[in-house]
């Protein structure tokens, strides 16, 4: 990937949310606690390091997930905000790799890294096109 991407090392990004209903591990089937799922906290991660090189993208081309690796390590009751952050520590070719962190309002809930490809956008839409349309999809 050229240097003229946009793409560098110490590009940060942040999703957040206030902790509702439909967040909660009991509400997603992730467990039976009314506090953030963890499937919910990935998501949140993954968002902010889709924040982080948005703009940074070159046309046609995003990224997608590939690999996450992360610890949840506190429980966020209802009504608390918890926000992600992400930052871009490594590129190498297409591969984009972040340090991702959850906070809510007490401490940090959640860190770990998280991977993400940079795609040609029409290309990978043809791919999956074809998959959807093979026998038995």
């Amino acid at each position: 990937m050229s240097s003229s991407s946009g793409l560098f090392v110490g590009l940060k990004g942040r999703a957040a949310l206030v902790v509702g209903d439909e967040h909660t591990a009991v509400r997603v089937g992730s467990g039976g606690v009314t506090a953030l799922a963890t499937p919910v906290m990935v998501t949140l991660m993954e968002a902010a390091a889709v924040d982080a090189v948005a703009d940074a993208m070159p046309d046609g081309q995003q990224s997608v997930g590939t690999r996450l690796d992360v610890d949840h390590r506190a429980a966020t009751p209802l009504g608390m905000r918890v926000e992600a952050e992400a930052e871009l520590v490594a590129v190498d070719g297409r591969t984009l790799t972040f340090r991702v962190v959850a906070r809510d309002a007490v401490e940090i809930i959640g860190e770990g890294t998280h991977v993400r490809a940079v795609i040609d956008t029409p290309r990978f839409d043809q791919r999956l096109a074809r998959k959807a349309a093979a026998p038995g999809a």
